[in-house]
């Protein structure tokens, strides 16, 4: 369609762009040219785009006008592709960590991670005046309840069955979850508490609730994706293998989270199994795709939860719910028993309410399959030192940070100033070019991958099994040319170098996590879902290197904006760089929790709309 073309980017060598704060390198802001549609004007769109020459007509207008042909398609780039995001192990020097030891079992490890932790947790966190009274109790909580008797798994999953039950009754409608089987939570809850009843608890995550992401096989559960159909032509057989390390660790394995559906949103809206409200305020999104896994963890039901990060998946509904997400390098966790809608950009997070247990549940995952040649060394950090670590330097490119809404920028720039003041960290003023063309690279890549590897259930399906935002995100994924996605794979290697060039001079990138915060769900999108490309690409603004790039990140909550909604601050490390990331966020979570306040950043922890409390300890 030359015709309608237009001048294709000429890129220059990676080598030769300028990194440093004062380059010339043009940021380009998302100019997302898209309007929200639902309901009925959805349907309509993907009538037109499932037209055999005017949706494809369409589909090239839509490419040509938000720049995926001119910076991505037709771009002359001279790097060679790369293919995987894949790191190499690297022995990086980590301050104040200890060094596990090889082919520990994965209950072994949470115990040495349990020994990482300060003596006394803040477990109950200060709520500020407005909305008292917030106990997000901690793994180490349920631990210490059940070794001393004050409680039992038993009873804790009976008021967790309760609240399931209450939350997605037609008062509240909340889509926490896709399946729970009240048999197999108490199945497990009953052996675990025989256990510490026996003074032989497996781990110290025996009888804790942590809920999985339906995009993760769970047995007794099928793995839906998001979707009425996958379920059944794709059966699940067995754990995953970051479920079946859970489950030797003695966890209570809670049910099946929502899920956008086929992971292809970042609202958390699904037509099929509800749309998960936000906590906070249940007229707002969760965000997505990992809506239910953030979700659970906001409203107390699971200290911890796992999801799938492809395209900030984890990390984005962890801010918008204002939990911690955390997703490891590429190749640190198994996908094994993952669905793979993504090979070369996903993997399994971690979503919960502190770091320490993000902490615990990462040591428990951790994938020790491979020959011990193979296998990357795993440090982890010491967060019991009241020292935490020195010197570290939070490399910043001031126009990508700044390119958030008012509340947001001055959150997550006071919660920097924080940890410069603390700790004497130095920020480091570089430039990060081609962030918005990485995007276009990485949905040109997610997208050719998911219909890729639906392909053999899509051909025989009927697409009114499908819904009507996840067709058009179909119809979008499948008109993606070979030229398109080798280019995008030439653009990941151009990244590849210039994050490695960066990191040479800095220890972590720092970021706001997204750009706006929850935003309303609105009664039109419930049944259809909605096309809302505008928040969407402002939804997953910093999340891009995290999955492109196969780099370890965090987000932490550092406030709220003056709607009391959730802000959270992302960390982007070094492959293989956990333990640090940890640190930091520890740091983060550790300060901010008493000295970030102002009105757009208020002190302390809110206590959601929506929560519950599971210990009971009023």
């Amino acid at each position: 369609m030359g015709l309608f073309s237009s001048p294709a980017k000429v890129y220059k060598p990676a080598a030769d762009v300028d990194l440093g704060p004062g380059s010339d390198e043009f940021y380009i802001s998302p100019n997302v040219k898209a309007p929200r549609v639902a309901g009925l004007l959805v349907k309509i769109f993907v009538w037109i785009l499932e037209m055999p020459i005017v949706g494809q007509i369409v589909l090239y207008i839509l490419k040509k006008d938000n720049l995926i042909n001119k910076l991505v398609s037709d771009a002359d780039i001279p790097e060679p592709p790369l293919f995987t995001a894949t790191h190499s192990w690297e022995d990086i020097p980590e301050q104040n960590v200890m060094l596990t030891k090889p082919d520990l079992p994965a209950a072994e490890r949470v115990q040495e991670a349990v020994g990482c932790l300060p003596a006394r947790l803040e477990a109950t966190l200060a709520a500020d005046a407005p909305s008292p009274g917030l106990k997000r109790w901690t793994i180490r909580d349920f631990y210490d309840a059940y070794s001393s008797g004050e409680t039992t798994p038993v009873q804790v999953a009976t008021r967790f069955l309760a609240a399931v039950k209450e939350s997605s009754g037609p008062g509240l409608n909340m889509a926490f979850f896709i399946s729970c089987d009240p048999e197999d939570v108490m199945r497990q809850a009953e052996e675990s508490t025989l256990r510490y009843q026996r003074g032989a608890p497996l781990s110290a995550l025996d009888g804790v609730l942590v809920a999985v992401k339906d995009e993760i096989d769970c047995a007794p559960y099928p793995t839906t994706g998001g979707t009425r159909w996958l379920g059944a032509a794709r059966r699940c057989e067995a754990d995953a293998a970051c479920v079946a390390q859970l489950r030797a660790c003695g966890a209570v394995l809670a049910g099946k989270a929502n899920m956008h559906e086929l992971g292809a949103g970042t609202s958390g809206i699904n037509p099929h199994h509800g749309s998960t409200r936000n906590p906070y305020n249940a007229g707002k999104v969760a965000g997505g795709s990992s809506s239910g896994s953030a979700a659970v963890v906001c409203a107390g039901l699971c200290p911890v939860a796992l999801g799938v990060d492809g395209g900030g998946s984890v990390r984005m509904p962890a801010a918008l719910c204002g939990v911690v997400g955390f997703k490891p390098t590429a190749g640190r966790l198994s996908s094994a028993g993952v669905l793979p809608l993504n090979w070369t950009v996903g993997m399994p997070g971690i979503l919960a309410g502190t770091v320490e247990d993000a902490l615990i549940a990462y040591s428990a995952i951790v994938d020790q399959s491979q020959p011990s040649y193979l296998r990357p060394e795993l440090n982890l950090p010491q967060l019991k030192s009241s020292l935490s670590i020195n010197n570290i330097k939070l490399a910043k490119y001031a126009k990508w940070f700044n390119d958030s809404a008012e509340d947001i920028r001055s959150c997550c720039d006071k919660a920097l100033k924080t940890l410069q003041a603390h700790y004497g960290w130095q920020t480091v003023d570089v430039t990060i070019p081609e962030i918005e063309e990485m995007r276009l690279a990485h949905y040109v890549t997610i997208g050719s991958e998911c219909t890729t590897s639906l392909a053999k259930y899509l051909d025989k399906l009927k697409r009114s099994e499908i819904g009507w935002d996840a067709r058009v995100a179909l119809s979008v994924y499948g008109s993606f040319s070979s030229r398109a996605y080798l280019n995008s794979q030439r653009l990941r290697n151009r990244q590849m170098y210039f994050h490695k060039e960066i990191f040479k001079t800095a220890d972590v990138i720092v970021s706001p996590m997204t750009g706006v915060t929850a935003y309303t769900l609105q009664d039109d999108a419930f049944d259809t879902g909605e096309l809302d490309y505008i928040n969407g690409a402002a939804l997953v603004r910093y999340s891009i290197a995290g999955n492109f790039l196969g780099l370890p990140a965090i987000t932490v909550k550092v406030g709220y904006d003056k709607g009391g909604l959730p802000i959270g601050l992302q960390f982007i490390g070094r492959p293989w760089s956990e333990a640090t990331l940890l640190h930091i966020a520890f740091a983060m979570q550790a300060s901010g929790d008493t000295t970030l306040s102002s009105e757009a950043c208020a002190k302390g922890y809110r206590k959601p709309a929506v929560f519950y409390d599971l210990l009971k300890k009023e």
